[in-house]
């Protein structure tokens, strides 16, 4: 959903509290909130969560019908989905000024990958070989988004911040690149994962997995989630979904090596490459 639908909902918000007679001060209270958060709401500046609107719709006394499209009306605004087909005409290198961007506004980043490694984790040689993927990607502008890829990890260095990777062990084994490139990648993980504030989980083929690797998905604290399938990008804010990733996350954390054992792990795959 667009800024200007944002504020959209957030005008209608305010006209049913004008036309309801009642203070912003009365309703916030009465939907546990505070008067400056529906100020930013109703002006648009704040994008509400669904229990947002439906805390404001309650306090307001609406009910019904009119209440269920406004509910609807948040999870659109919750949920927004972005073809690759509309990154690309775009810029891809935009779109990885857009993520560092996010990246900069969050204490603690959750990312599971099922498909490629992780791009904050990527070499330079591994980057190229993700691009050289995509021929329909101009010359120019693939060096614009890998140059843009690489300026993104100097996040990875700024302590104040936490990053929690989880990599599925045939990702490791994924040869988009020769095996001299990849072994090099995978060196890249394991200096990596000693940093203080990354922590790096490989989840093996060998143990019982809680679900299948259906897609990779990135969070950021526990505000949005990033979701990457084959043909589109879907963000959403809604509660709900983050709580989802949230555990999903968790339950594959729980059946990852971490540490020695992650580094163990990563080291053979790593030691087979330069074998060939």
């Amino acid at each position: 959903m667009s800024r200007e639908q944002h504020k959209d909902l957030g005008k209608a918000l305010r006209a049913l509290r004008i036309a309801s007679d009642k203070t912003a001060e009365t309703i916030a209270r009465r939907a546990s909130m505070s008067p400056a958060k529906l100020s930013k709401i109703e002006n648009g500046k704040t994008l509400p969560s669904v229990q947002d609107v439906d805390l404001i719709l309650t306090a307001l006394g609406i009910s019904g019908e009119a209440k269920a499209e406004f509910l609807e009306a948040a999870r659109g605004a919750a949920t927004e989905e972005v073809a690759w087909r509309e990154l690309r005409r775009m810029g891809h290198w935009k779109h990885q000024h857009a993520i560092k961007a996010i990246e900069a506004r969050t204490g603690l980043l959750r990312l599971f990958q099922g498909q490629l490694i992780p791009g904050l984790l990527q070499s330079a040689e591994y980057v190229s070989a993700v691009f050289a993927l995509h021929p329909e990607l101009p010359e120019e502008a693939k060096t614009k988004t890998i140059a843009a890829r690489l300026e993104r990890q100097a996040v990875l260095y700024e302590r104040q911040r936490q990053f929690h990777f989880l990599i599925c062990e045939h990702v490791l084994r994924w040869r988009i690149c020769p095996p001299a490139v990849m072994a090099t990648q995978l060196d890249r993980l394991v200096s990596l994962s000693r940093l203080p504030n990354v922590t790096i989980g490989a989840i093996p083929l060998a143990r019982r997995m809680p679900d299948f690797p259906m897609t990779c998905f990135s969070m950021y604290d526990d505000r949005l989630v990033i979701v990457e399938t084959f043909h589109s990008e879907i963000t959403t804010h809604d509660p709900r979904d983050v709580d989802a990733y949230l555990s999903k996350f968790s339950e594959f954390d729980a059946v990852a090596l971490h540490g020695d054992d992650m580094r163990a792990l990563v080291e053979g795959i790593r030691d087979e490459f330069l074998r060939e």
